[in-house]
Formats: structure tokens, C-alpha cells, sequence
């Protein structure tokens, strides 16, 4: 069996998330890669280097450069035929395209796997995590999105996986490109980082939020997560809020400051090695999970930290 798997990048390199899907890919049969974009070649052979790719399908055209989805499922789409499974990694871009060319193909979804039982069988988290569900499915095709933070990345190197163009279907100009803001910053993206540093609504504003998390953020060479009260809130950005409607983290340490444990948001970093709480609420529904708790005003536990940190 093979499995045909879309790739999500910017241009010019591959998101980090392809080479963990790439992983779960394996489980289930020879993979190949489809990278669409324009003028991005070399994007094709990052994938064809990869560890465990067979073969890279290349979709070059001017209106596949933002990877629109009214234009990326029907490619995908054209494509599945001699492919079983379609599948992406479980974030922003997969959830976008792969709903539509389940829709297009009329064949099942199974969405955010963390684990791949056999062939047919998987499992995934439903109801924020709290509950894990095996599903079955025997369709002849299906489409699949894996939750990259739980499978290891495969190598970026060692592969030599054949390069083959295929045709581009014409502009479906369902929609159009407008514009894009991204946030710049020199710390470890949010779902890659080793260590996370996330603060809730309790650090008050987003000039506190800043002067509080930031400095220990920097020490410990950390990205910086919110939870959704927080970025409602508007002290950090969109693209930093962790949880079941934010990102999924797992990195080796997590540092919830000031987050009282809402369950959407521990369905976005429960998975992380360690998770150390600090709240001045001692029944506050985070220390439930957390391997350290502190129970203290993070006004003064958190300065003492970093000061601590620093000195060593």
C-alpha cells in the first residue's frame, strides 16, 4: 500500500511537521510526497532527501505559491488514484485542505492520530484528550492527518527518492491571495521548541505578560505560548495560543504560568515530558497534570526563577 502525502512548506523549505508525518507515513506503506508551489524545486528535493520517502511528485504553477486550499484539494484529489491513504500533518494547513478532498472523493476522514495500530486501525484523542478512541476503518481509501508532536521526525538526510512532475490542474479562482502577516521572532517555533513558556490571563496585560515571561523565556532558550484567555485577552499573538482551537505542543519541558488549566488548553500541551504549574490558586485544575506545581504570586515566584536560572 501507499500512502500520498502533502507537504506543507514556505517557499523555500519544507514546515518542520512533514518530517514527523513522514514517520507515522512509514507505518502504513511506501510513502510519496506531493509538493506543489511555484518555482519551488528545491523544496521537492528537501523532500526526496528525506529518510523513508520513495518518491516526490512536483505540481509547479503560479497559483499553487500560497497553497490555497480551493486550489490544493482538487490537485490532491486528481492524484488519488493509485493512493489508498491521502494524508497531511494535523495542523492549520492539513486541517484546511484535507476535509475538502475527503469531500471531493467522498471517502472517510480520521483526523489527528496519535498512534497507527495496523493498516485499518488507529487511534486518536476525542473529547479535548480526555478520552482515547480506537477506530476501524476498511474503506478502500481514506484520508488521514497525523498530530506531528507524537511521532519522532524522520531524517532529513539519507533518502534519494525520484523526482516526477506531475500536471497542474487550471486556477479554480475560488479564491485569492491577499495578504499574510507572520510573526518574526529569533526563539524555537512554538511546536518544535524543547521548552515552552506559556502564560494565561493572570499576568494581568500584555506589557506584564511580556516583562514577566520574557526574560525567563530567554534564559531557557524557550518559545513563548499563551493560552486562549490570553490571546483573547490580546496580550500575546494568535499563532502563540496552545490548546484544542491553538497548537499542539509536546516539548521536553512546559511552563504554564498563571494558566488555571482550562481543558481545551491542556488538550494542546498535556503530552509534554515535563510540565511545571505556577498559580497562586492552589485547586487550580493545571497542577492535575503537572509534574511540578508552585503555589505562589508569579509576580515574585517567576523574577526568582529566572534570577536563579541565570546564576547558574
Amino acid at each position: 500500500m501507499t500512502v500520498l502525502l502533502l507537504a506543507e512548506h514556505n517557499g523555500s523549505s519544507l514546515n518542520a511537521a512533514v518530517y514527523h508525518a513522514v514517520t507515522a507515513a512509514k507505518q502504513l506503506g511506501e510513502v510519496h510526497v506531493l509538493v506543489a508551489g511555484n518555482a519551488v524545486r528545491a523544496v521537492a528535493e528537501q523532500a526526496a532527501a528525506i529518510d523513508g520517502v520513495a518518491k516526490v511528485l512536483f505540481a509547479d504553477a503560479p497559483h499553487y505559491a500560497e497553497n490555497l486550499a480551493e486550489d490544493m484539494a482538487p490537485l490532491l484529489v486528481s492524484l488519488a488514484q493509485p493512493y489508498r491513504y491521502l494524508a497531511a500533518a494535523a495542523d492549520v494547513f492539513g486541517k484546511n485542505i484535507m476535509p475538502r478532498a475527503a469531500a471531493l472523493l467522498d471517502v472517510p476522514q480520521i483526523s489527528d492520530l496519535i498512534e497507527i495500530v495496523d493498516r485499518d486501525t488507529f487511534v486518536r484523542p476525542i473529547y479535548a484528550g480526555n478520552v482515547l478512541t480506537t477506530v476501524q476503518c476498511r474503506e478502500e481509501k481514506m484520508v488521514l492527518t497525523f498530530r506531528a508532536s507524537v511521532f519522532d521526525a524522520a531524517a532529513a538526510c539519507g533518502g534519494d527518492a525520484e523526482i516526477a512532475a506531475v500536471s497542474a490542474l487550471p486556477a479554480q479562482s475560488l479564491s485569492r491571495f491577499v495578504s499574510r502577516e507572520l510573526t518574526q521572532s529569533d526563539r524555537p517555533e512554538l511546536t518544535q521548541a524543547r521548552v515552552v513558556v506559556s502564560g494565561g490571563r493572570a499576568l494581568g496585560s500584555a506589557e506584564q505578560f511580556k516583562a514577566v515571561l520574557t526574560p525567563l523565556a530567554d534564559v531557557l532558550n524557550a518559545a513563548l505560548g499563551a493560552s486562549r484567555a490570553a490571546v483573547d485577552a490580546e496580550y500575546a499573538p494568535n499563532d502563540s495560543q496552545v490548546g484544542q482551537t491553538g497548537k499542539i505542543v509536546a516539548p521536553e519541558l512546559y511552563i504554564a504560568v498563571g494558566i488555571s488549566g482550562a481543558i481545551q488548553h491542556i488538550a494542546g500541551m498535556q503530552d509534554s515530558k515535563t510540565i511545571v504549574a505556577i498559580n497562586k490558586d492552589p485547586e487550580a485544575p493545571i497542577f492535575n497534570v503537572a509534574d511540578f506545581g508552585l503555589v505562589g504570586d508569579l509576580f515574585e515566584v517567576v523574577p526568582e526563577l529566572t534570577a536563579a536560572l541565570q546564576q547558574r
